[in-house]
């Protein structure tokens, strides 16, 4: 497979596309993750990031390799996304979980 989209000069766009993919894909993953865990879901992003660099590190293919690490950063990027996420759902951007007690209503 590599030597067919290296021949035809398409790794870069395969790289371009499954880069789009993958960030594309985090979007709603974030968004859900705040909606139903909150901000304590972090450590997940962090451990599936230290993860995806190993395996990335690890695999010798190229297109392999270029695709693990676009999610090991995407993961990485998510922890700070699940933070501003809070933010955007204070300011009515994105609907509030109304399952989850917030702070405020624990100290009453």
């Amino acid at each position: 497979m590599i030597k067919f989209l290296t021949t035809h000069n398409l790794i870069g766009l395969t790289i371009g596309i499954a880069t789009f993919l993958v960030i594309g894909l985090f979007h709603p993953i974030v968004i859900k993750a705040e909606y139903y865990l909150g901000t304590k879901c972090w450590w997940i992003f962090l451990a599936l990031g230290i993860i995806f660099v190993v395996l990335s590190v690890m695999v010798s293919d190229l297109l392999l390799s270029t695709i693990m690490g676009v999610i090991a950063f995407s993961c990485f990027w998510s922890v700070f996304e699940i933070f501003e996420q809070v933010k955007r759902v204070r300011k009515g951007w994105f609907p509030a979980n109304p399952k989850r007690v917030k702070k405020e209503d624990k100290n009453k």
